[in-house]
């Protein structure tokens, strides 16, 4: 899910058919070759029934690929350093049904401060990365919130009950 081309949701498992999930893959595979390198790349789709729309792609990992922190036990950024360095991948556990949800704060500050992580917190399979940045112009992503459930739309719930709890506060600019 994108507000303005700009990340805000996403999930894991996506539910397509058998059919999209071919073109997609083969889709990523050609694109990622002809590329070359070493590493994760995020390729965008849009999914419509059986057909496949390639959007864009990143050489990195891709903030949509964040449900990776609590979706499987190699995250997207464990993955890029080790196709970087040429370590051997193993097979990648799935932990289950997933989602994230961006922390987006706007604003102008160098001081913002989280309320409510407690709460948001004692749900199960619920968890909340900060990411220490120093201060916002406009709009910028500062954290994630990640949780986990037997089904997609259960995680997409759960994150939801989560953001909601979570209460930022833009305070003044530290001189």
């Amino acid at each position: 899910h994108q507000v303005n081309g700009d990340y805000r949701e996403s999930w894991q498992p996506q539910q397509m058919s058998p059919v999209a999930k071919e073109k997609a893959q083969d889709i990523a595979r050609r694109i990622t070759e002809a590329l070359g390198g070493r590493g994760i790349f995020g390729v965008e789709m849009f999914i419509c029934g059986d057909d496949v729309i390639f959007s864009e792609v990143s050489p990195r990992p891709h903030d949509t690929g964040m449900v990776t922190m609590i979706s499987q036990d190699l995250s997207e950024f464990a993955l890029h350093v080790r196709a970087v360095l040429g370590l051997p991948i193993p097979e990648i556990r799935f932990f289950g049904p997933s989602a994230s949800k961006a922390i987006v704060i706007e604003g102008d500050t160098n001081r913002v401060r989280f309320n409510g992580v407690e709460q948001l917190l004692e749900e199960k399979g619920t968890q909340l990365r900060l990411f220490g940045k120093p201060e916002v112009r406009g709009h910028r992503r500062y954290g994630v919130l990640l949780a986990t459930a037997d089904s997609t739309e259960e995680a997409l719930a759960k994150v939801e009950r989560a953001y909601a709890k979570l209460q930022v506060e833009i305070l003044p600019n530290e001189k």
